[in-house]
């Protein structure tokens, strides 16, 4: 059986380098696509699919983090950042804008081959569209309803509700949703923020937060979205 190849976008204004990494990462089961400008990288993402972009900060016409701002409008496609500097900042701002990792140069291609494949293992089978008990999740579209009443939630809330939903019935340690919510901000991560979050998304899905149906605490351990 052919396996449907992996698409990934590589916008990144130096050249060898783009090569080296095109080189790297192309495989049976990956095709790269590269461009090297922001104008360039606009019009082939509004026109094709991709598994995965991998995207530079500094770019010949301007910042990445604007057109990551601009993608995850309407996109949850998986976002791994490269920056040359390593500023904290633009790490910091580059996670909070909604990047899925990010890397930063000089980096080993081994490194970079790694992380590519944590995302696409992390997409792939991961259902897009849940309907349960009156709930309709669309994470692509970033739409979530209760009962036909829209829930706004934010960026990390449904990064953390996708999470407990792609594996219904498994308990999630604490450690592990931290760990694939925050990337490598976990340094910048107070072990409240998880409790925060689950706080959030109770109050906005459950008839009694207090009393969760769906999202329960399993004590001493983390997390589950338990299904009847």
């Amino acid at each position: 059986m052919h396996t449907h190849k992996k698409k990934i976008l590589l916008i990144e204004d130096d050249l060898s380098l783009s090569q080296g990494i095109q080189l790297s990462l192309q495989s049976d089961i990956i095709e790269i696509a590269i461009c090297h400008s922001l104008k360039e990288g606009r019009l082939i993402l509004d026109n094709t699919h991709f598994d995965l972009l991998i995207l530079d900060i500094n770019l010949i016409d301007g910042s990445g983090l604007d057109l990551l701002v601009e993608l995850r409008q309407k996109s949850s496609l998986p976002v791994i950042l490269l920056t040359a500097n390593d500023l904290e900042t633009d790490i910091v701002s580059g996670l909070e804008l909604g990047a899925d990792d990010y890397i930063t140069k000089p980096f080993s291609l081994a490194v970079l081959r790694a992380r590519v494949n944590t995302q696409i293992r992390r997409t792939a089978g991961s259902g897009s569209l849940y309907q349960v008990d009156g709930f309709l999740f669309n994470f692509d579209h970033m739409t979530f309803y209760k009962k036909q009443e829209k829930i706004d939630l934010s960026k990390t809330e449904q990064k953390l509700l996708r999470l407990l939903i792609n594996n219904p019935g498994i308990t999630l340690s604490r450690a592990d949703l931290i760990d694939r919510i925050w990337t490598d901000g976990a340094e910048y991560v107070d072990e409240n923020a998880l409790s925060v979050t689950i706080k959030r998304l109770r109050n906005k899905l459950e008839d009694q937060p207090s009393k969760p149906k769906y999202l329960r605490t399993v004590y001493g351990i983390g997390y589950v979205w338990k299904v009847e």
